[in-house]
């Protein structure tokens, strides 16, 4: 079997934590690699983790909220600057066909003047993006990528992702609360990567802003119960919005939930096999 290997790049949170970069995790399927999310510091970890950071060309996002998207720059400059060849290819929901363009405009001065000095090509720099909707979008080389919608609202469309590939499987949340379409695109698959969120009222929630950050994402309990409904094999959690420990994150869950469980730490590797 071919290699299908997911390195987390990025587990953290808007919240500056030296040890968890902003979200993003690297799919890499047979010879072809993609990044999920485009949090802080993605490039620096595609760098760490040993990938060469000419050979990412292809992004998908979940959301353009900025912890998922403040990364990207780098990630599609940077590399363009070391080489890199070809369109840019970035896929997510509405709104990310406009954002593209914006940041085009936005680095128009370095696209225009970094070719008269570096050696490299505008034609390089050049992104081909385009708005999605649920559904498969990407089938190639044995590879399947299907969105589908959770709740993250009101941020809306807000995406998952599911990766199917020699007959394994691996699904991205995304930023969402409980749903039935992450269940539903999670059945029995090798492993979930899902977002949680770790707090109590009136213990360590202690603000209005607080209780609303915390409703856009799943409460353990929660995310237990769609880790049993869906019957995945292993659930790994990769972007924790806490107000507790994780100590408690995992106990919550397991009032709902008694299988395979791991925090998932930036770096960290998972083969599926």
């Amino acid at each position: 079997m071919n290699k299908f290997n997911i390195t987390l790049l990025g587990t953290g949170t808007p919240r500056l934590q030296a040890d968890r970069y902003g979200p993003s995790s690297l799919v890499e399927a047979g010879d072809e690699k993609f990044i999920i999310d485009c949090g802080r510091g993605t490039l620096q970890r595609v760098f760490e983790s040993g990938t060469p950071i000419t050979s990412i060309g292809k992004v998908l996002l979940t959301h353009l909220h900025s912890d998922h998207t403040v990364g990207f720059p780098d990630l599609w400059l940077t590399p363009w600057a070391f080489e890199r060849k070809g369109d840019f290819q970035v896929w997510g929901p509405a709104g990310t066909e406009d954002m593209m363009a914006k940041l085009e405009a936005a680095f128009a001065f370095d696209i225009e003047t970094r070719p008269l000095h570096d050696g490299i090509e505008a034609k390089d720099a050049a992104i081909c993006a385009e708005d999605i909707r649920p559904g498969v979008f990407y089938d190639r080389k044995g590879i399947k990528i299907t969105a589908f919608e959770v709740d993250h609202s009101p941020v809306n469309p807000a995406y998952g992702y599911r990766v199917d590939y020699e007959g394994k499987s691996v699904v991205f949340s995304g930023d969402t609360n409980y749903c039935e379409s992450l269940i539903e695109h999670s059945r029995d698959v090798d492993i979930l990567f899902c977002n949680v969120s770790g707090g109590r009222e009136n213990i360590t929630i202690h603000s209005e802003r607080d209780k609303s950050i915390m409703k856009l994402h799943l409460m353990p309990e929660d995310a237990g119960r769609i880790f049993d409904k869906a019957n995945i094999k292993l659930a790994v959690y990769i972007h924790m919005v806490q107000h507790s420990d994780i100590i408690d994150i995992i106990d919550r869950t397991r009032q709902t939930y008694q299988g395979p469980l791991k925090i998932g730490n930036d770096l960290m590797v998972f083969e599926v096999e």
